[in-house]
């Protein structure tokens, strides 16, 4: 029962924490400090549709940190970066990325403070595609801000294990131009957002009280969207069981009752009753108008599944149930055969908008990880790499204003044999869009948009003081909102670093980026080389 009881335990308390963070049991605090500053040199010749050559300097300043200790842990990685091109059609852009998470325990081993980041640069096609890959001698992007914060706790009374967890978010994108569709409808693209959730729950191990487990747990999300005031509210409290059948394997079922509504108002009107796009190319909210409901459902929810852990390095659990008004599936997958490899597998299902799939991306991030960057760049496509395991940020699929559910599946793996590095990133996202009626986004009510992706990163250290690195990814966007919306993009790019002085490395890269849109019925592709210096303090 020992590796079932381990399991059992980590399942009440992901009731009511997302990412638990377990602090070291010893040692002395670990400070990774990396600042830097670059200067590189690059060329971007455009293969299709025309064949533009562009030169320009980049400069870019940045910082990799990583902070372990006995009650404290964050990564985090910030670059800064400027282009500076030559002549009347040049590139002359700023940018600043990065993602970040941490955790400080306040009270050690019972109250944690958690908290994550992300800055991002993406592309945006027609009806909405986003590729977090964009050219790198586009000035056409746009940029995504996600953050959260909260506190996490954990207990005991007596044979009762109490845990829990708050947090708030901010989500925002901010977008160069209007976005439109191919029959040139104006689309509304998501603004801003903040999410609330909380959880607590209260549970027993098998044979503490009784033979069986049990616990009760209730929980709250609520996003509130600026586009159209929406508003994503779903409340829960359930009850759950856990029926040992070996010491490897249980039943687990729980029931409980839900209200869930997602809501709006309309947009304001002009004279012949369009609604009303502002500069921002968003829809103007008539903050009068009455709140509608898009979806209001409240009731049972149940779900049966099974937990299986034959060993410490293997852990299953998959459920099927109704929720949502609807037949549900999700669960986990995990295999760590040992500190240099895993492979894990998620399915997922939930209501939110764009914050809150960014948020809970966010949250579910080790704290002691490395961000995978594009080296010519710079951009950061969503991929960390932890001793946890590979860690993906939702894949931005669509950017659309509207509530959604999401549903999907995300598996992840990485390898590491010596000198060598792997991390690979595979999943599938579909969201079916929710508006009310009577309002400006009724139109996309039912809609669904699926994005199919893989990224990955390969690297290896070249004698004592070279590394080579390769990157590449694809993307495949299908919307059916548009008949001419979707979009295909893939890259791959490889990079080489030596150090030819104290702390002064050279670098060379050179890359292939390919974007396929049915929207504007060309295909885009760039090469692209660099040749640059590195100094790290």
């Amino acid at each position: 029962m020992r590796y079932l009881n381990k399991c059992l335990v980590a399942m009440v308390a992901a009731m009511a924490v997302t990412t638990p963070v377990a602090a070291q049991e010893g040692g002395d605090r670990a400070v990774t400090l990396q600042p830097y500053i670059e200067v590189s040199q690059i060329v971007s010749a455009e293969l299709s549709p025309g064949s533009e050559t562009l030169t320009f300097t980049q400069l870019a300043a940045g910082v990799d940190t990583a902070i372990q200790g006995r009650n404290s842990g964050a990564s985090v990685s910030v670059r800064y970066e400027r282009n500076i091109g030559y002549g009347d059609d040049s590139v002359d852009t700023d940018t600043v990325s990065g993602i970040a998470r941490g955790y400080l325990s306040v009270i050690p081993q019972s109250l944690t403070l958690q908290a994550g980041g992300l800055a991002s640069r993406t592309r945006v096609d027609g009806s909405g595609a986003v590729s977090p890959n964009p050219l790198v001698s586009d000035d056409a992007t746009s940029e995504i801000y996600s953050g959260y914060i909260g506190p996490d706790f954990r207990t005991r009374a007596g044979a009762f294990e109490i845990a829990g967890n708050a947090r708030v978010g901010y989500n925002r994108f901010e977008a160069n131009d209007a976005v439109f569709n191919s029959a040139g409808e104006q689309v509304d693209i998501f603004d801003d957002s903040v999410t609330y959730s909380g959880r607590v729950a209260v549970g027993t191990r098998p044979d503490d009280l009784l033979p069986i487990g049990v616990a009760v747990s209730a929980g709250g999300f609520q996003e509130d969207l600026s586009n159209l005031d929406q508003r994503v509210r779903d409340v829960y409290v359930r009850g759950d069981v856990t029926v040992p059948v070996s010491p490897t394997l249980a039943i687990v079922g729980g029931v409980g009752y839900e209200d869930v509504e997602i809501s709006s108002r309309d947009a304001v009107r002009d004279a012949d009753g369009n609604p009303v796009f502002g500069d921002d190319g968003r829809l103007i909210t008539d903050s009068a108008s009455d709140r509608l409901l898009a979806f209001d459902v409240d009731g049972l929810l149940w779900d049966v599944g099974v937990l299986w852990r034959p060993s410490s390095r293997t852990s299953l659990e998959a459920r099927v149930g109704e929720r949502y008004d609807s037949t549900t599936y999700y669960g986990t997958f995990t295999y760590v055969p040992s500190s240099r490899s895993s492979f894990a597998v998620q399915v997922y299902d939930g209501v939110s908008g764009f914050g809150g799939v960014l948020n809970n991306s966010l949250a579910q991030l080790s704290s002691d990880f490395t961000a995978q960057r594009n080296p010519l760049s710079g951009d950061f496509g969503g991929l960390v790499q932890s001793e946890d395991g590979v860690g993906l940020i939702n894949p931005l699929g669509s950017i659309r204003s509207a509530a959604f559910r999401g549903r999907g599946v995300a598996a992840s793996y990485q390898q590491r044999i010596g000198r060598l590095n792997a991390a690979l990133g595979i999943g599938y996202d579909r969201r079916t869009f929710i508006a009310a009626e009577g309002t400006a986004l009724a139109g996309i009510d039912g809609l669904r948009d699926e994005s199919y992706y893989i990224t990955g990163s390969l690297s290896r250290e070249i004698g004592r003081s070279g590394v080579l690195a390769a990157n590449a990814y694809a993307n495949r966007f299908e919307t059916g909102g548009d008949e001419n919306g979707d979009l295909t993009a893939f890259g791959a790019s490889a990079a080489f670093s030596r150090t030819i002085a104290s702390r002064l490395s050279a670098r060379a890269a050179v890359a292939v980026d390919y974007f396929d849109s049915e929207f504007t019925d060309e295909d885009f592709a760039t090469a692209t080389a660099l040749l640059g210096l590195r100094y790290d303090f």
